[in-house]
């Protein structure tokens, strides 16, 4: 039989001490500042657009729409559509984001008062429902292609929502009503 010179004892300990090593020097080597913790490294920006002052949220400054971070893990979130001067706005519930058929489409609108929004099934995705964080507004969980359901926004504000069921999955939306 021929000697290796590396015993299956000697090559545990060494790979045993460099996994240790590997995970002290994870410890050890942070100067404490944030940028080199991975527990408080900076988070991403949030999602904002610009909007004046009317149709800010109350946590906005300047005229900047923020959404407190509502829409970080929003897949098909890429600002909010403009339909204000129309008396009727349609979102169509089901569209393809967040890693399936669990998104609004758009996912941010801004309307006038007095608008009346529209969501609409397009059948995929399993159950959806729209319920706004609040309880001010709140559909049925439905599946079916073609189920409608529609609130009339009176009130100026941000009136953000979710499907419950595939809210962890980032299926959220937004109407800002000015």
């Amino acid at each position: 039989m021929t000697s290796t010179g590396l015993s299956r004892r000697r090559f545990t300990a060494l790979v045993a001490t460099t996994s240790i090593s590997a995970a002290l020097a994870g410890c050890t080597g942070s100067s404490g500042d944030a940028a080199s913790d991975p527990e408080t490294a900076e988070a991403p920006a949030e999602n904002t657009e610009t909007s004046d002052s009317s149709g800010s949220d109350s946590g906005a400054a300047g005229g900047t729409q923020n959404f407190d971070g509502w829409f970080d893990d929003v897949e098909n979130f890429d600002g909010v559509v403009d339909e204000t001067g129309s008396d009727a706005v349609e979102v169509d519930v089901g569209v393809e984001a967040n890693g399936g058929a669990f998104g609004f489409g758009p996912a941010a609108v801004r309307v006038s008062k007095g608008t009346t929004v529209t969501w609409t099934w397009n059948g995929k995705g399993g159950t959806h429902n729209v319920v706004h964080t609040d309880g001010e507004f709140e559909s049925e969980l439905v599946g079916d292609e073609g189920h409608t359901f529609e609130y009339t926004f009176e009130s100026a504000g941000v009136y953000k929502y979710s499907c419950v069921p595939h809210e962890t999955l980032g299926m959220k939306g937004a109407v800002v009503v000015e």
